[in-house]
């Protein structure tokens, strides 16, 4: 693994960790994170900080992955994905000041290998989606999906198991 330093406009300098044959395309914002061998990386896509994602992973265009996440390996993160990981989104703290990030919960989520997010999905914080698992596009994920299982809506419901051959 490698050592890329990206320059934002402000001249900040932010280390990202990326794997051999790694491919990122025009206009994406990556910072702290950490990349594996041969994984894609649409246009248009932030990793923040703390974010790994596995080997062989494809993550396509406008999709938004937050500090919090981990994707593992041969995953498929479809078009304008959204991960959220803060249970309790807002602005400001009970006693009206700006929050900060010791205000907040950071929630992990975990995308087992080989599962596949469908486009415009929503994953909310803290849940795992198991291996080989199937979002379909545009679904909001609340709860955890199970290993071989396809689930949609929002909220996504189980549709069915993956028979694997």
């Amino acid at each position: 693994m490698k050592i890329i330093t990206v320059i934002e406009p402000k001249k900040t300098i932010r280390e990202v960790k990326v794997g051999n044959n790694v491919k990122i395309y025009d206009f994406v914002n990556l910072y702290e994170c950490e990349i594996g061998d041969e994984t894609r990386v649409g246009t248009f896509v932030e990793i923040q900080r703390g974010v790994k994602v596995g080997k062989r992973v494809k993550i396509q265009s406008h999709t938004f992955i937050c500090e919090g996440v981990i994707i593992e390996d041969e995953a498929f993160i479809g078009h304008q994905v959204v991960f959220i990981n803060d249970k309790y989104p807002c602005s400001m703290t009970r006693f009206e000041e700006l929050k900060k990030k010791k205000d907040w919960v950071l929630q992990k989520t975990v995308i087992e290998k080989g599962a596949s997010i469908g486009s415009n999905a929503t994953i909310l914080g803290g849940i795992t989606i198991g291996e080989y698992a199937l979002v379909g596009a545009g679904s909001v994920v609340t709860k955890n999906v199970p290993a071989y299982t396809i689930v949609a809506g929002n909220p996504a419901k189980v549709l069915r198991k993956i028979k694997m051959v």
